[in-house]
Formats: structure tokens, sequence, C-alpha cells
């Protein structure tokens, strides 16, 4: 039944990728159960996609493998009103409407548009890392900071805001994980006028009157994050800048689509490399002599940050719906049935990557799928990227030392660390 593929619980303790090699090679699409998680209620259960061909496959085929019908979460949302809500989202759109809404914001995460940003990214950087030389750390609480600081600066919004998007991509994607799910770490008394009125939507429970959980993925449950794009779409058409979201409205989009853009933006955009640098950064550790291979030759950062992202992929799984009958890999799909893809597994497919459980930071070819493929592939891989290299070269010249366990995130979709205790010292 391999019901711990579903389970939040067992990513807590790893990825199963022992169960993953096995199911590859046996049953590389599986039906997959989904059993109910504390509150939350059962599913219909999936067709889960293992191999890297398959993957790739489902990706690249909208008219076989919707994101539209069902959104692209394992969990269905809760009721039409929450469906039709996710579905106007341009992560959960197929072409041509998701053609569209992608050229819109294409222009703000071209290579050369990112290169106008790396002085400032590396510099963030740097002051992040000098900040926290001599001292025990939590890593994943400072490495965090980064990928929110930088959508903030291209999405135009104030920097005493900027943790309002770390709470919200907290409430959404941490769900699972009521640790994660009920971070709230921005300061209310600093924020923005703007902020300050929008927090007073923000809801004070999280469960239906009949104690069911609020679907983190539904208006209700971000009415706070939505009054504040809208005031923020206020300031942008009144005082529009060169920020992404001045942009958008240029380009535009509806009120509609421009608040589930912010929230593609705010939750997407910063909990990827939340995960992933963290992620890095335990892989590096947990392979020492892969790590002195990159601080002897830092050229291979630009492969070792590609290694990273296979090896650690900081997105395990996207869902599609099937919009008609169909055979995969010898198994009978009907319409309207969900399909997920699991990054994790393909990322490991020994027919594509030569001993793939070995982490290799000078690894090439690498046809990683942490971006997806096709076309949904992440319009800001390349910022992604940026941002990692830029951390990781103010790490390599340090002594970096383990203060503590890692303790990772209940999630069956996002490959993430709550906490990274470290120590970081001048290697001189």
């Amino acid at each position: 039944m391999h019901e711990e593929i579903f389970h939040p619980a067992t990513y807590a303790t790893g990825v199963p990728y022992d169960v993953f090699r096995k199911l590859r090679a046996e049953s590389p699409v599986a039906w997959i159960p989904e059993p109910a998680v504390g509150s939350w209620p059962a599913g219909t259960g999936y067709w889960a996609v293992f191999s890297h061909a398959d993957v790739k496959h489902v990706l690249r085929s909208p008219e076989l493998f919707s994101s539209n019908l069902g959104a692209t979460q394992i969990r269905d949302p809760d009721t039409p009103e929450d469906l039709a809500f996710v579905r106007a989202m341009m992560l959960n759109q197929d072409p041509p409407d998701h053609s569209r809404l992608r050229r819109i914001v294409a222009a703000a995460f071209t290579p050369r548009a990112v290169r106008a940003l790396e002085r400032t990214i590396d510099e963030r950087a740097r002051a992040l890392i000098a900040s926290a030389l001599g001292k025990e750390t939590d890593f994943v609480e400072l490495a965090a900071d980064l990928p929110v600081w930088t959508l903030a600066h291209i999405m135009g919004v104030p920097d005493e805001d900027r943790r309002l998007l770390y709470d919200w991509a907290s409430r959404v994607i941490g769900y699972q994980d009521d640790e994660y799910a009920g971070l709230s770490t921005a300061d209310a008394a600093s924020m923005s006028p703007m902020a300050q009125k929008a927090m007073q939507y923000r809801p004070t429970s999280f469960t239906h009157p009949d104690g069911r959980p609020v679907n983190p993925r539904s208006y209700t449950a971000l009415a706070d994050m939505f009054a504040y794009a809208h005031a923020l779409a206020a300031v942008k058409k009144e005082n529009p800048g060169g920020d992404i979201m001045s942009r958008m409205l240029e380009g535009g989009l509806t009120d509609h689509e421009f608040e589930n853009m912010f929230f593609l933006f705010a939750v997407a955009g910063n909990e990827t490399l939340r995960n992933g640098i963290p992620g890095g950064l335990l892989t590096l550790l947990d392979h020492p002599s892969e790590l002195a291979r990159l601080r002897a030759d830092p050229s291979l950062l630009p492969t070792a940050v590609d290694e990273m992202l296979r090896y650690w992929p900081p997105v395990m799984d996207f869902r599609r719906t099937a919009t008609r009958d169909l055979t995969l890999s010898g198994h009978e799909i009907k319409a309207g049935q969900k399909v997920v893809v699991y990054h994790a597994s393909a990322n490991r497919d020994e027919t594509v990557f030569p001993d793939p459980d070995r982490f290799d930071v000078s690894r090439t070819p690498n046809d990683h799928v942490s971006f997806g493929f096709g076309p949904h592939f992440c319009l800001g891989a390349h910022l992604a990227r940026t941002q990692m290299r830029a951390v990781f070269r103010e790490l390599l010249p340090l002594h970096v030392e383990r203060t503590g366990p890692a303790v990772r995130l209940a999630s069956n979709f996002q490959n993430g660390l709550k906490h990274l205790p470290v120590r970081l010292t001048s290697a001189r």
C-alpha cells in the first residue's frame, strides 16, 4: 500500500528514498492511499509517479495532466469556492491562460534582470553570514532572511513588512506541522501603517465551527495577506516603480490576478530557498570530503549548487489531474484522478544519474527536476541559484560546526528543516 509515501510524519525523519528506489524498480506508477491525518480528513488517493522519464512526461503534457482541474497540491481544496480561488493562480493554470500570466512576469526573472540584483544579493548574504560569526545560530532562521529580503526588494514590499512574507509562507506550507504553521515573527509595532491595517483581517481561528481545519490555501485563511496585497496594489497604481508588482499591474493583471500572483510570490518564491539553503548546508556537512573538495576548488560552486538541489529537492512533489482516461507505465488512469509526480524520486533515478545516492559537487550533466519541467519550469530558477551561490560563497572560507541536531519539517510537500544549530567561525 505504501501509505508512508503520503503521511507527513514520514518526512519528519527523512525522505523515504529506499521506498522510492524499490517503487522505481517494481512499480514506477503506484496507487497511494490518503488516510486521515489528525483533524484533516482522508482523501481519495492518487497515482504516484516515481521515474524520471514519467515525471517529465507528466509535467510537459498539460493536455493530459492538468494543473488547473484540481490545482497542484495532493490535498483537494475543501469547497468548490476554495477550488475556484486556487485555480486562478498561475501555478495552478494550464496554457494558454498560464502562458499569458507567465509572459507578464517573465521579464523580472531574465538572467539580465537577475544580474542587476547580484551585487545587492551578495552584499546581503555577506552581512547575514557576518552577523552570525563567532556565535551559535540557527542556520534555518539565518538563511531564511535572504529570500525574504530579496522578495521584498523585487516586490516593492517595505522593509519593515518583509517578515510578513515569512509568516504567511509558514502558515501555508507548514500546516501539517503545528510548530511551523504557528510561526508569527513580524513585529506589529514596527510595521507600516498599511500592514497594521491589513493585520486587522488576520483570522483569529484556523478551524471551522464544526472543528474541521481551515484549508491554509483558502481566501479565509489568508484574509490578512490579501488585504495587504490590495493595499500594496493601490500604492503601486498611484506611485508605480521598477519593482515586479508595479510591472504586473502595468502589464494588465486584474485585481484578482494580482492578489493570486502576490500569494504565489510570497509563498513559493520564499519557501523553496528557505529550505533549499539549509538543506544544502546540511548535505555538505554530512559529506565532509565533498565540502573539502568545494573549499579547495570554489569554481565548482555552480555545479555544487545544482547537486544540492538534486540531492535535497526543496519541493518533493506536485499534483496534476488526468484530463481523460489514459495509460501510464502500464497503469490505467481514469479521467479526474489525481496524479502526483515525485521530484525527490526522479532526482535519484539510476537510469539518469550514475550512483544517484552519492553526493558529488562536480556532477555533470545534472538533469534534476527540482525546478520542475515543461510549461511550469520555475521562473525564479536563476534567481534561486544566484542566492544559493551568494550564501555558500560566504560560508566556504569559514569553519561550520553543528551544535545540535537538525530538526526536519513534517510535510509531504516541502523538504524542509525547522532547525539547524551551527557555530560559524573564521577558519584562519
